[in-house]
């Protein structure tokens, strides 16, 4: 991710204006890596987050409430002792550094003013935070390093506590002399040669600025025009780090991909929130969420990928068998050759030469034939394997149109999982998949019946409720159930997706919110990120549900298309949806 040097200055930046001066109210340590402070100010209370995770550090506000253990860690006790009622006197950061020093005013044990501060190195493997005396000495640290382990920066209490060793690098905010950085011997492609000589600066910020600059991510210094480049370089640094933004990108389904503090064009469409804070807060929110859904739900995507494997398998051994059946013409032909030749043909033969008056040339041909049967025997054993063959293949012309169906069902089942948010929502689709056989019953005491969920709803600029399906019980229930006959139903066209249902009012809704819908349509489809989206409309009467058809499947014939781009961040705010 993009948590360097300069978007921790920018959450920094926006913190003290929050918290300085206020007091420490609580601690608590939800987790191995991560601290939560609760520090009220004049304003008001914030939620001080810090974690020192080394596959995701970072440093903002947040409004989430994690759960806490029964039992505080040592470490967060230790902090409690030392800083519970705190003042939070000053926020540091030394330049181009992943690291924060907060100071807090706090009394010994004999009451008398003190300083102790709190340092938090977010710098990938070596996270760590540690509580420092007035001295500088280290009262206790979050991961602590014993001096076999890191002779140089070992991490104890009582040891002096040591600065990360700085890279030798120039600060962007300050630098100029871009014609000798472009011109000095270093690495051919740009994006290398920012990353060796700027500090402070993700690699993700860097690609930017070669593409900015360059016109390419992969952009060769050697074949452009230096001074024309180091000034476009000198006015695009000095831009983006003089009027910074949180951006935020998401894939198609809505999981968070990458955020930084200026756009980044080879992603596209961005949101930019309200604060530096807010974004990581939200990001890290809905990233977590849906890893933890993934790891709840890893026993049922298991089972729906092993079921569509195994349907794939045996549709694949089906069409070779119906392909086998297109050749048995062939065989009628052949029982007729031979009846015409019952005269000439002798019992044990294993060969009968005839002539094949189905070719106008009437060649003599070899049709093997069984020794053990007489000739009339021979010919009607054609006709039957003949026979045998028209009937296999209307079996396995129907058999293989049910088990496409139903892999395009389990199909639409794995991206219900991708959306699924929510414990309850999940619940559903395991319930779904028990109804129809797919799953067993979980055993042993009854469980309490989950509470039922309504589809999502959303409210379009023009005033119209829509209503999404969250999965294929919920769209079979809103489009045969809850929706009116001359409501518009939406569709993403020919691929699995949710049901969207324009709840009219017997009027009829202008083109914008019909757009509105259309995109909630796109997005809540199996889209995999893509633009201009195809999206079929047509009202409610006009849709059926397939005679013994699995959940969710519809036929329809009498719509029309639209094509839109399925932004689902733009859509729900514009939309005001709500989840309930």
């Amino acid at each position: 991710m993009a948590f360097d040097a300069f978007y921790l200055k920018f959450t920094l930046d926006e913190m003290r204006e929050k918290c300085l001066g206020g007091r420490v109210e609580k601690i608590f340590q939800p987790s191995r890596d991560s601290l939560i402070m609760l520090i009220k100010g004049t304003a008001g209370r914030e939620k001080l987050l810090i974690v020192a995770n080394p596959t995701a550090p970072r440093l903002h506000l947040t409004a989430a409430s994690p759960e806490n253990p029964a039992e505080p860690p040592m470490f967060c006790m230790l902090l409690r002792k030392h800083l519970s009622g705190a003042r939070l006197a000053d926020i540091f950061q030394p330049p181009m550094e992943r690291l924060a020093v907060f100071t807090f005013d706090s009394t010994d044990e004999m009451g008398f003013p003190v300083q102790k501060r709190l340092v938090a190195e977010l710098m990938g493997r070596t996270c760590n935070l540690y509580l420092l005396s007035p001295e500088g000495r280290i009262l206790d640290c979050l991961r602590r390093i014993p001096l076999d382990e890191n002779t140089k920066r070992a991490a104890l209490p009582g040891l002096n506590y040591q600065e990360p060793e700085k890279a030798e690098k120039q600060n962007p905010l300050e630098f100029t002399d871009y014609v000798g950085l472009l011109t000095r011997p270093g690495a051919d492609l740009l994006c290398d040669r920012l990353m060796d000589n700027l500090g402070g600066l993700s690699p993700l910020v860097c690609r930017e600025a070669a593409l900015h600059c360059a016109g390419d991510t992969d952009a060769r210094i050697e074949n452009q025009d230096v001074p024309a480049l180091a000034a476009r370089l000198q006015d695009y640094f000095r831009e983006i780090l003089t009027h910074p933004g949180a951006y935020f990108y998401a894939q198609a389904d809505g999981t968070p991909k990458q955020f930084a503090f200026c756009p980044i064009a080879e992603y596209g469409s961005c949101r930019q929130a309200e604060s530096f804070s807010a974004l990581l807060d939200r990001f890290y929110t809905l990233r977590d969420r849906r890893d933890a859904m993934r790891q709840k739900s890893q026993a049922i995507r298991k089972t729906v990928s092993n079921l569509c494997a195994r349907l794939r398998r045996k549709l694949a051994v089906q069409e070779k068998e119906l392909e086998a059946t297109y050749d048995r013409e062939r065989l009628r032909q052949l029982g007729d050759i031979l009846t015409a030749n019952i005269g000439r043909i002798k019992k044990g033969q294993t060969v009968a030469q005839c002539e094949d008056f189905y070719d106008e040339e009437m060649p003599i041909i070899d049709i093997p034939i069984s020794p053990l049967l007489s000739p009339q025997q021979n010919a009607a054993k054609f006709y039957k394997d003949y026979t045998r063959m028209k009937n296999a293949e209307k079996e396995l012309t129907h058999q293989i149109a049910l088990g496409e169906e139903e892999l395009s069902y389990l199909e639409s089942v794995q991206e219900e999982l991708n959306r699924a948010d929510t414990d309850a929502e999940l619940d559903e689709i395991r319930q779904e998949l028990q109804a129809d056989g797919y799953v067993r019953q979980d055993g042993g005491k009854a469980k309490m019946k989950p509470k039922k969920l309504s589809p999502m709803r959303f409210e379009s600029t023009d005033g119209f409720p829509i209503y999404v399906g969250r999965n294929n019980r919920q769209n079979d229930e809103l489009t045969f159930r809850l929706a009116r006959k001359d409501d518009i139903w939406c569709h993403a066209s020919k691929v699995h997706g949710s049901h969207v249902i324009i709840s009219c009012g017997g009027k009829t809704p202008p083109d914008n919110t019909l757009t509105q819908a259309a995109q909630l349509a796109a997005y809540y489809a199996e889209t995999t990120g893509g633009q201009n989206i195809p999206v079929d409309m047509t009202t409610v009467k006009q849709v059926k549900k397939i005679p013994s058809g699995k959940p969710g499947m519809v036929i329809y014939h009498t719509y029309k298309t639209v094509i839109v781009n399925p932004y689902k961040d733009i859509v729900v705010d514009e939309l005001n949806a709500e989840k309930k």
